[in-house]
């Protein structure tokens, strides 16, 4: 595909409270109704063992479907679960060690980058990629002016990919292509923000929704030389 690809932040926290045959299923709904690059799991209030019971089928599911499964923050259960690879924040110093260890096998990305500085010092470890904006943090329908300037001027001067995290409304897909990112990441706008679960089947009907707004406004990189 030769535009802008969606990337699923997905709160097992959230998920958690789907009873257990309709998390799957649901699950399953949503990996099918679209385009989707990959998924990152995170937990914003879960122990590590819940985390891993929860996410390990969440997981195979994403790759049985050809999308490839990232953990948050957590090589050991990234390694647990046979993630296909690790995000993590935006810390040079974790970033290498991530990268000594697991690359090229698996995937590695930085998330959560606000300068353009922090930016490039992350850039010369040459992860697969850095986020600009990072899980939970489309709090606004728009996505975050400065994660879409930052966007831009990366896709304009870097060839390691980007993903830019969208807002909370679906429609914030349509400036993040336009900036030029390769990837636009996802979550509330998804998911929902409501803390007391998440309706699979309505995220199911967004991500449909969502790939018809990248495949009409999104626009077409340019094929490699």
């Amino acid at each position: 595909m030769n535009r802008c690809r969606l990337v699923l932040m997905v709160d097992v926290a959230r998920l958690a409270l789907v009873a257990e045959a309709e998390r799957l299923k649901g699950w399953e709904a949503c990996l099918r109704a679209g385009d989707i690059a990959s998924a990152v799991f995170y937990a914003s209030s879960l122990e590590e063992a819940q985390f891993q019971a929860l996410a390990g089928p969440l997981v195979s599911t994403a790759q049985k479907s050809g999308v490839a499964a990232l953990i948050h923050d957590n090589s050991r259960i990234a390694g647990r679960l046979g993630a296909d690879g690790l995000q993590l924040g935006a810390d040079p110093t974790d970033l290498k060690a991530a990268m000594d260890s697991l690359h090229p096998t698996k995937m590695v990305g930085a998330s959560g980058v606000k300068t353009r500085h922090n930016a490039l010092v992350l850039g010369e470890l040459q992860p697969d990629y850095v986020m600009f904006g990072k899980p939970g943090g489309d709090t606004h329908d728009e996505a975050n002016p400065k994660n879409l300037e930052l966007g831009r001027w990366w896709s304009a001067m870097i060839e390691i990919p980007c993903i830019v995290l969208a807002g909370g409304n679906p429609q914030s897909v349509i400036d993040v292509a336009r900036c030029g990112a390769e990837f636009v990441a996802v979550d509330h706008a998804v998911f929902g923000s409501q803390s007391d679960g998440i309706d699979l089947a309505e995220a199911a009907g967004t991500v449909d929704t969502i790939n018809r707004l990248l495949d009409e406004h999104a626009p077409q990189f340019e094929e490699p030389q």
